[in-house]
């Protein structure tokens, strides 16, 4: 049977590459991004049946109807994929209130509201798939908020799971790392945001540059094994970290 899988962030980086793995493998996606052109063009690619919707995950009110419309159209989605976010250093004494605010409601707030919004549509046998990020672990400066709401998101998916059982279901963190396709070529930050978190990391004997880089559509291939797990089992975190091949 097809599944009816939903990404968030699905206009481009791995939410696309989702969007497109899924819709090969004969699934139905629905694609929402904030920024209504970038997922249009996405299931444009696509074809039927595949939907694209605009949603701010950082606003309740856009969230609400965006599932009230798949609602509309779906008595029931097999997976919800919560994987957009800001991702972006700073240092505290820096930090400006907007951005304090755009990480908190994009990264955190976002996953909560999707999945309560989603909930009614999952119950009876469904999967949230909360993505988080090796910066957890690693520490790395300057990613404190962004890493520090990732680790927020796998706790509260730890908790989801017990109390979503009864409901059948199930809640999976996958924590990737490093990640990039032929689109990508570089951060938007400002040069000198992006030479100070060079510098900050070389202090601590971290080089970005040096890191492995995993590609996208190799990514993907994690995210169908979580999906096509046997229902009696419980998957709770998954992580990914790139490997020179």
């Amino acid at each position: 049977m097809a599944k009816t899988i939903v990404i968030t962030g699905a206009g481009d980086g791995l939410g696309r590459a989702l969007a497109r793995r899924f819709a090969r493998d004969g699934e139905t996606v629905i694609l929402l991004g904030r920024t209504l052109s970038k997922v249009e063009a996405v299931a444009a690619e696509l074809g039927a049946p595949h939907l694209a919707l605009q949603c701010d995950v950082g606003d309740p009110d856009s969230v609400r109807a965006a599932f009230a419309t798949i609602a509309a159209q779906h008595e029931h989605i097999d997976v919800l994929i919560n994987n957009a976010a800001i991702y972006e250093p700073f240092t505290l004494g820096d930090v400006r209130d907007d951005q304090i605010v755009a990480s908190l409601m994009t990264n955190v707030a976002g996953p909560i509201y999707c999945a309560r919004e989603a909930l009614p549509l999952l119950r009876g046998g469904g999967h949230i798939i909360n993505v988080s990020s090796e910066s957890v672990a690693i520490k790395m400066p300057m990613l404190w908020l962004y890493a520090g709401g990732k680790l927020g998101v796998e706790y509260m998916s730890d908790l989801w799971a017990r109390e979503l059982e009864a409901d059948k279901v199930r809640v999976t963190v996958v924590q990737a790392g490093q990640m990039m396709d032929e689109t990508k070529t570089g951060t938007n930050w400002p040069m000198d945001v992006a030479v100070r978190f060079m510098q900050e990391n070389a202090k601590v004997g971290l080089n970005p540059r040096e890191r492995a880089i995993s590609h996208y559509n190799s990514v993907t291939d994690a995210f169908r094994a979580v999906i096509d797990m046997p229902a009696d089992l419980h998957m709770g975190t998954v992580a990914l970290s790139a490997r020179r091949s």
